[in-house]
């Protein structure tokens, strides 16, 4: 058979399996990436062979790729023709999900081989393993499992290919003389037992997909169709639905608009492990509407909905009341601080004097005029900025970053302090005085409404557990890749996904 004969749609293949099936053929299918096809796949899919008659071999699709920055190198038809032109594959088809388990219902295998690497179940960090196993008992079927599959293509791309910038590839290979992958997954999975605390303004950010149809023939204004529309659940509830991802218990304290509070969507788009306290705000809830032409998610301007005020003396009270009725403390509490009339200066005075560790992120934007600064805490055990916040803070444009985040921490009083620094990477400090300088490690953007957020919303815990600042600052520039690459806050970043990017790095 022809390669390219040997590429079809996967209910293409599943009725050409129901013919061979009832011929006697045993099926035996094969799931991966196979980014770059090497002497390891070849291996495997020989070993495969071995177990039946027709070697089936599905690819995840481009879109759900959790690999790394630039991958996949090669996409889903390339990768496609070079399985199908080995010997031992019957047929290819690419995966249409994130995971096999669909398509081994619909496949209906005999069984189901894979690497050596996913054989001990604590190598299942995602999870993947276990669906897609119970998916193969489902059918009938079994998994077998493969010695051979000596080579990794992620190595091989990471070493060979570039697909990290040099100083991140030197930076990388430093980090991995100070610290193992077990390690650093051990110490993700160690959150699940925190108590959180996040407290901050609830944002809807909407999205209006347009396309620009140039400026009006009769006005001095620029004119645009509307497409859709889509919201997310943006400010702290994107930071919240972050933490618990990681952490087992999370209680967000919150503001929702009395005239429009949206509340049912609130609710709806947090995960269940997550709390909510909210007093009442003038007006809506804060909406942040930004005006999108959609083939390129380029934004060309944006509307805020809020009225621009702190919130009365009455939710003022109740959100005091209910901080003081807390019996025991928190593991980290989180303020995440739009300057958007919720964090009054006698509830800043409140969470500065409780208990437990406080990591703060302060946000100066448009619609807050850049009035809130960080220096408005008078403490802090974890600060988190981006630069042009901290050199807000410092009212220095033009001074050297390192030498305003030490200033910024002496202020504070922070154990730890990073700047953010977009492609630039992060700069985590330490109260002993060390400093890292950690790269980026992606150079694909599709969204960068959101990352900040990320970063923080991981790395507050991460710095109360007591992780290494090299691991915090590393843990956080992964975190903003994979949030970097998600429109808007459709998403949290998954453990799962995070996992497999930190493998993916370390290789």
């Amino acid at each position: 058979m022809d390669s390219a004969d040997k590429i079809c749609l996967v209910e293409e293949l599943a009725e050409e399996l129901v013919a061979l099936r009832s011929q006697g053929k045993t099926i035996v299918q094969c799931h991966g990436v196979f980014d770059l096809v090497h002497v390891g796949h070849i291996r495997h899919f020989q070993a495969a062979r071995q177990h039946g008659d027709v070697l089936v071999v599905t690819l995840t699709p481009d879109r759900w790729v959790a690999k790394g920055p630039g991958r996949p190198v090669f996409n889903e038809r390339l990768r496609a023709e070079a399985v199908a032109a080995l010997a031992d594959v019957d047929y290819v088809a690419v995966n249409r999900w994130p995971t096999a388990v669909e398509a081994i219902h619909r496949l209906r295998p005999h069984v189901y081989c894979k690497g050596p690497d996913y054989e001990a179940p604590e190598a299942d960090l995602t999870g993947v393993i276990a669906l897609e196993a119970q998916a193969v008992q489902a059918v009938g079927g079994r998994i077998e499992f493969t010695d051979d599959l000596a080579f990794s293509s992620t190595a091989l791309l990471n070493e060979f290919y570039g697909v990290y910038p040099e100083e991140a590839r030197r930076w990388l290979a430093a980090f991995k003389t100070r610290h193992t992958l077990d390690g650093i997954l051990g110490g993700l999975e160690a959150l699940n037992a925190l108590r959180v605390l996040v407290v901050g303004e609830a944002i809807l950010d909407e999205y209006h997909y347009c396309a620009p149809l140039g400026k009006s023939p009769k006005e001095a204004i620029v004119s645009v169709r509307h497409l859709r529309e889509e919201t997310f659940a943006g400010g702290a509830l994107a930071c919240a639905n972050h933490v618990a991802g990681f952490c087992g218990q999370v209680d967000l304290v919150t503001c929702l608009g009395e005239a429009d509070p949206r509340e049912a969507f609130v609710r709806e788009h947090l995960r269940p492990n997550v709390r909510v306290f909210s007093v009442p705000r003038p007006g809506s809830t804060i909406i942040k509407r930004r005006y999108v032409w959609e083939p390129f998610l380029v934004k060309m301007f944006e509307v805020a909905f809020f009225e621009d005020q702190p919130i009365s003396p009455g939710a003022q009270e109740a959100l005091l009341g209910f901080l003081r009725g807390l019996t025991s403390p928190y593991d980290v509490m989180m303020i995440v601080d739009y300057g958007h009339g919720l964090l009054t200066a006698p509830i800043v005075e409140a969470l500065t004097a409780m208990p437990g560790p406080l990591a703060v992120n302060t946000q100066a934007n448009s619609a807050n005029l850049g009035y809130n600064v960080v220096t408005k805490y008078p403490r802090a055990d974890y600060v988190c900025l981006d630069e042009p916040e901290a050199r807000l803070a410092r009212q220095d444009r033009w001074g050297p970053i390192e030498a305003l985040a030490e200033d910024v921490q002496r202020q504070l009083d922070a154990a730890a302090l990073v700047v953010t620094r977009g492609h630039l990477g992060s700069l985590v400090c330490g109260e002993d005085g060390s400093r890292w300088e950690i790269p980026a490690f992606s150079r694909e953007v599709v969204d960068r409404v959101g990352a900040g957020d990320a970063y923080f919303s991981l790395t507050a815990p991460c710095v109360a557990v007591g992780m290494p600042l090299d691991v915090v600052g590393f843990l956080g520039n992964a975190v903003g890749a994979l949030a970097v690459k998600i429109v808007g806050n459709r998403t949290p970043v998954e453990p799962a996904a995070l996992a497999a990017f930190v493998r993916a790095l370390l290789k």
